[in-house]
């Protein structure tokens, strides 16, 4: 996926100073002879790559972390009725009734079969291996929105973090922070639920800063051509929500829910070491990278961008800047979409497409582990598109945040009317995964407005999108008081399908690829300007040599 162009790396470095570089890659192939076998294997794998593989795991990391919880709350809350036991004769009944009122399996834990019906009790609590909670709904609410009340606040947190201290450290701490707290909710859970909410605070935070993170080191290492393909790294959350529920109905059946977040949490942490032993700010930084790559990159990426550490960020331009509105703005309208399907999809295929709790968990997650791989063919297709010129640069962000938004929208509103379940559900695969094209469209545009201050915008917009997390929910339970009345769901859809087009239209008018002004260092005054010249011409001429 990330191949070095030789030929236009050799042009750059056909400079002036023929000797020295003569004499270091001299130097190095002496070296090179008493390297490793793995070192030798290591220089065959571009850094480019490896640092796609710690994008995409990261963010599936992170999300199963930020997930789980949301399957293990049904396991830890007793049930208020918590004598009730249901024969395989109230089953046949109520096929429902023994995951709203059960505390304890019935029969056989692996499965309870009445008839023609076989139902799977993952959700039940042991209480001969977990302990469970006397903990109210409103309780319950309290857990699951302080992640997201905390996340929308760390963003412009996390991109002032990046840029003072790079990537590796705010990315790698800010995982490690989720993981341990993943480790201590089975304590917390004993002493009240207080603390939970606030283990899941901090967790909130420290996720809320891995976006800006990743952002901000897209510019230091990843050519434009093939920044598109880089994006789909992230659709590892897509990974992450889609493989959660099933590992948590596993270790609940198994183990109990304790184990949900010993699991998560040692996941979390073993991904953090390898983190810290592969991950770079920048190419510079890397010690095993070529000097085939690294020249590579050096060709692809501006000097002022490898400048730029350190730098101040003009947040009032920012704020002010309409290119940055329009993502945030057109994004919140995807967001309220894509939230429609990850929170309200599996209580929709409960109440009105009446399927089997197995079946609903399957088919509630599948699209997202699809949508990964739907992002990496969209993600090919932009650069393609660049590549030969088809568009420009800002037509290609408009083209696939227009499939992004607007092909989901009018599929969302058609689901209401379908009565075909096989058609609804191919309808509801496919608006998840045209959902995905974000990532060669706005979300990839947040790098190409300024790829110095990647980190700092996406935290902007961010905090701009990530309302729709919590408002399209809250939406939903205002419209939708009978869970069983179609009429009510298909408002909903239409709702949203209006939100995410006229999101889109602003987008379409004010958007746009290129570089901002403000993206740049600007000097105070002409001494500055020539100092601050004179200083990047010094750095060009470095850089020609080739790494030792």
């Amino acid at each position: 996926m990330y191949s070095t162009d030789k030929r236009r790396s050799n042009v750059l470095y056909a400079a002036p100073q023929e000797e020295t570089p003569v004499i270091v890659i001299e130097a190095n192939r002496n070296v090179c002879k008493k390297r490793t076998f793995i070192s030798k294997l290591g220089d065959k794998v571009p850094a480019r790559l490896v640092l796609y593989f710690l994008s995409w795991s990261g963010f599936l990391v992170s999300f199963v972390m930020r997930n789980d919880i949301n399957f293990a709350l049904v396991a830890m809350i007793r049930p208020e009725n918590n004598t009730t036991v249901f024969t395989p004769t109230n089953l046949t009944d109520n096929r429902y009734a023994a995951y709203e009122n059960t505390s304890m399996p019935l029969g056989n834990s692996d499965g309870l079969t009445s008839g023609n019906i076989s139902m799977s009790l993952p959700l039940v609590a042991d209480n001969a291996r977990a302990p469970s909670y006397p903990w109210s709904s409103a309780d319950k609410s309290l857990i699951l929105g302080s992640f997201y009340w905390c996340y929308v606040l760390a963003q412009v947190v996390g991109g002032v973090a990046t840029q003072m201290f790079g990537t590796k450290s705010v990315f790698g701490w800010s995982q490690l922070a989720t993981a341990l707290s993943s480790l201590l909710i089975p304590l917390a859970a004993d002493i009240h639920y207080g603390a939970v909410i606030a283990l899941r605070s901090i967790q909130g935070f420290a996720s809320g800063l891995t976006w800006p993170a990743m952002y901000a080191v897209v510019g230091y290492w990843i050519p434009l051509t093939e920044r598109s393909r880089f994006m789909s790294s992230f659709q590892g959350f897509s990974i992450g929500i889609g493989l959660t529920y099933p590992l948590c109905g596993f270790l609940i059946n198994k183990f109990g829910w304790p184990y949900i977040f010993y699991t998560t949490g040692s996941l979390g942490v073993t991904w953090c070491i390898i983190w810290y032993l592969l991950a770079y700010n920048t190419p510079q930084e890397h010690p095993r990278i070529t000097q085939e790559e690294l020249n590579y990159i050096e060709l692809s990426v501006s000097a002022e961008l490898r400048q730029s550490y350190g730098m101040k960020v003009p947040w009032m331009r920012i704020f002010t800047s309409m290119p940055a509105w329009a993502i945030g703005i057109t994004t919140f309208g995807r967001i309220w979409i894509h939230y429609i399907f990850i929170v309200s999809g599996p209580t929709f295929m409960e109440k009105i497409l009446k399927l089997e709790y197995q079946t609903n968990g399957f088919l509630s997650g599948m699209p997202f582990i699809c949508s990964y791989f739907s992002s990496v063919l969209f993600c090919y297709i932009a650069d393609k598109m660049l590549l030969h010129k088809l568009f420009s640069l800002t037509n290609v962000r408009k083209l696939f945040t227009a499939l992004s938004q607007v092909i989901p929208g009018l599929l969302l509103a058609w689901l209401g009317y379908i009565q075909n379940v096989t058609l609804l559900l191919l309808i509801w695969f496919i608006a998840v995964i045209f959902i995905t094209a974000s990532y060669a469209g706005a979300m990839a545009n947040i790098v190409d407005l300024s790829p110095n201050f990647a980190g700092p915008v996406l935290a902007f917009c961010q905090t701009v999108h990530m309302s729709a997390s919590f408002l399209s929910p809250l939406a939903v339970g205002q419209v939708v008081t009978d869970e069983t009345s179609i009429e009510q769901w298909r408002t909903v859809f239409i709702i949203a399908s209006i939100i995410g087009g006229a999101t889109y239209v602003v987008y379409q008018i004010f958007a746009t690829a290129e570089v901002q002004p403000w993206n740049a260092p600007r000097p105070v005054n002409d001494q500055l300007e020539e100092e601050s010249e004179i200083l990047k011409n010094a750095n060009e001429d470095i850089n020609i040599i080739p790494k030792p």
